[in-house]
């Protein structure tokens, strides 16, 4: 067997590589796709290693201690790392557990010498094979691509786009100067086309069958070139998971797509991390809040969120270190259309994922359907689609509960105990009713223009909270669900200013309240 991928393990693309490539697409006038090119250059350097090797053994037998040999012959040992060397003396082997055997002396390349058994007739563990050939085709592209294709494909991508002039466009390579034509009215068409379809999604190929095509040249070479010049366009936004490319009107996305949402506009706050003591980081896991500095959980089939306020108006999901592994991803997009399933009853919605912006819009229908209430769970389960994502919000029958209200009071807010009709999980510490919106959103407006400090907001509503249990406390994680009323803000700045400002006393765990 040839040694383990030892040249798929640094692996590095060469000028001759793209040259070989070039000239493939020259030939066939078709577009590669990137897994394409590099399994193109896998099978190539095969073909050349196999060459050389079969050259360089061509008069070589694999060694094999039950085999017989003549001096001056010319072995080559697999388990020395294919070397060679040339038998120089022959004599009988003399132990009496082995039987008759003989010991050949050979002389390797580097001028070493070691004797070696052969015509041995008991078991040996090298025994087999015919011993004619070292099986040069031992490793396949198949078996390469299988155990390293993610690592190769990404060098190929890389080396291509910084020395070729080949383009790219969803992983697939081909030379501009062979692409096919398409002026404004394609480009013109291309918009009725999608216009007529509610603005997307569409496939190019559905675009191209209802547009006519772009003559007769082959399909792949039609799509590559349309896609191409529709990327170029800011008309159209290309919003397919990675791999598949579909296309939408930019001026027919939903507002909360094209731009943030201004909820959730957050103003970095200068804090210090040194601050956040274990328990605080820990909880900052568990929040999970969008634009806390967490690293992805991967490799999962569901996780779960809390809504806070600025999602639950705005109608979107925070991408959270959490459930973010559970999204489709693009490399060339800043969104994804995907499909939203109500778990409950199968219904559908359409949704919008942002992985730069870190939210998934287009769950606002989902959250008044349920009402739910802010600090609600909300759960994303993987399906075999990559663009159906699965939503439990572990609904129940409503029932009546005793949940903290927030209240506008003139210039600030209030907070009062009242029931509300519940009909989902939710998290008791976030929980938050808030019935006078209007009056909410004047208020937040109020407080933006004041430019409040984190720490001046914090004393605002610290008082009013404590109010809501007998401890005259409040937890880390109600106050983060208050503060986001008034302002966006992850827990980390909170959590620090807490620790730092002696304005504000821990009473035990995650509990403060403002200092006498």
């Amino acid at each position: 067997m040839l040694p383990s991928q030892h040249w798929a393990q640094n692996f590095t693309v060469k000028p001759q590589d793209v040259e070989h490539i070039t000239n493939l697409l020259l030939e066939k006038e078709t577009p590669l796709s990137s897994y394409q090119i590099t399994h193109l250059i896998v099978e190539q350097r095969l073909t050349q290693e196999r060459e050389v090797l079969e050259e360089r053994y061509k008069d070589a037998a694999v060694y094999n201690p039950s085999h017989v040999y003549e001096v001056g012959q010319r072995l080559v040992f697999p388990v020395m790392e294919y070397a060679t060397g040339v038998i120089t003396g022959m004599r009988e082997g003399n132990n009496p557990d082995y039987g008759a055997f003989s010991v050949a002396a050979v002389e390797f390349e580097d001028e070493s010498e070691r004797e070696f058994a052969t015509a041995l007739e008991a078991e040996h563990p090298l025994n087999g094979g015919n011993g004619s050939s070292i099986a040069p085709d031992s490793l396949t592209v198949d078996e390469i691509m299988a155990e390293m294709e993610e690592p190769l494909v990404e060098q190929v991508e890389t080396y291509l786009e910084e020395n070729s002039d080949l383009i790219s466009i969803a992983h697939k390579w081909f030379p501009m100067d062979l692409m096919l034509d398409v002026d404004d009215g394609h480009l013109n068409l291309t918009e009725a086309v999608l216009d007529i379809n509610l603005g997307g999604p569409m496939k190019t190929r559905s675009i191209l069958q209802e547009m006519g095509g772009l003559g007769k040249s082959h399909e792949s070479l039609q799509e590559f070139s349309l896609n191409y010049y529709l990327n170029e366009d800011r008309r159209f936004d290309e919003v397919g998971p990675s791999g598949e490319v579909m296309w939408y009107l930019t001026r027919m996305e939903p507002e909360g797509v094209r731009q943030r949402p201004g909820l959730l506009k957050y103003s970095e706050l200068p804090h210090n991390r040194e601050y956040l003591t274990d328990d605080m980081r820990r909880l900052e896991a568990e929040i999970g809040d969008e634009l806390s500095p967490l690293e992805p959980v991967t490799g999962i089939e569901r996780g779960t969120v809390k809504l806070i306020y600025p999602h639950r108006r705005a109608g979107t999901l925070p991408l959270s270190a959490k459930i973010r592994d559970l999204f489709p991803r693009a490399r060339n997009t800043s969104r994804i259309y995907v499909t939203l399933v109500d778990e409950a009853d199968d219904e559908e919605f359409v949704g919008w994922v942002l992985p730069e912006e870190r939210y998934i819009y287009g769950l606002g229908l989902l959250y008044t359907k349920y009402a739910l209430p802010i600090g609600a769970h909300v759960t994303i389960k993987r399906s075999d689609d990559p663009g159906r994502i699965i939503v439990d919000l572990d609904t129940y029958k409503a029932r009546s509960e005793w949940i903290p209200l927030m209240v506008p009071k003139g210039q600030q807010f209030g907070f009062e105990t009242s029931k509300r009709a519940i009909g989902a999980d939710y998290d008791d510490l976030m929980i938050l009713g808030i019935d006078e919106l209007e009056a909410v959103d004047a208020l937040i407006e109020t407080h933006r223009k004041q430019r409040q400090s984190l720490a001046a907001t914090m004393k605002l509503l610290i008082p009013g909270l404590g109010q809501l249990n007998p401890q005259g406390t409040a937890h880390v994680q109600t106050i983060y669900s208050a503060v986001n009323v008034l302002r966006r803000c992850p827990p980390a700045p909170i959590m620090a200013t807490l620790e730092a400002n002696p304005d504000f006393e821990n009473v035990g765990g995650h509990y403060w309240r403002v200092a006498d």
